[in-house]
């Protein structure tokens, strides 16, 4: 299977970085299984930072190698997701044992419902209801060196505006 890992450089070599900020799933390498989600991404950030140029870097991964690791997957979007995510979202110091975690992708319209929930307006059940009536794009998410090693890198498409 493919991954995509949007981006303003060629990352060949993935590698876990602190973010600057709060993200659904903590601190890891991200991809995802829709080229079109890392696509719009690096699209974003090329605006964002005034860039001319982005990449999707394609990555072959196995998901048969990936099941001697510490995985944990959220098919949907359930209580055990939301509370995982967060934790990864309120608590700076959270940390987790798995080294792949996979699940759902945040949109714009994910964000915003999350930000429902965030303000009281939504409680579990209506956030977990309403996020299931999305087309949602799964994410797999590198937390560890070992879970990095079972991605190859492919090749680099270039990206502009």
């Amino acid at each position: 299977m493919n991954l995509y890992h949007g981006s303003l450089e060629i990352v060949m070599k993935p590698e876990i970085r602190v973010p600057n900020r709060t993200l659904d799933y903590g601190e890891c390498f991200y991809a995802t299984t829709s080229s079109e989600q890392a696509e719009a991404w690096t699209r974003r950030k090329i605006k964002e930072t005034q860039s001319h140029l982005g990449y999707i870097n394609t990555y072959e991964f196995f998901p048969d190698t990936a099941a001697m690791l510490n995985c944990l997957s959220f098919p949907t979007p359930t209580e055990e997701w939301l509370d995982f995510v967060m934790r990864n979202r309120t608590e700076k110091y959270f940390r987790h044992t798995h080294d792949i975690v996979y699940g759902s992708v945040a949109n714009d319209r994910v964000y915003a419902a999350f930000a429902l929930y965030e303000g009281g307006l939504l409680n579990k059940q209506e956030l977990i209801a309403e996020l299931k009536t999305y087309k949602l794009v799964v994410q797999y998410l590198f937390h560890t060196e070992a879970a990095l090693k079972i991605l190859t890198f492919v090749e680099a498409k270039e990206v502009t505006l």
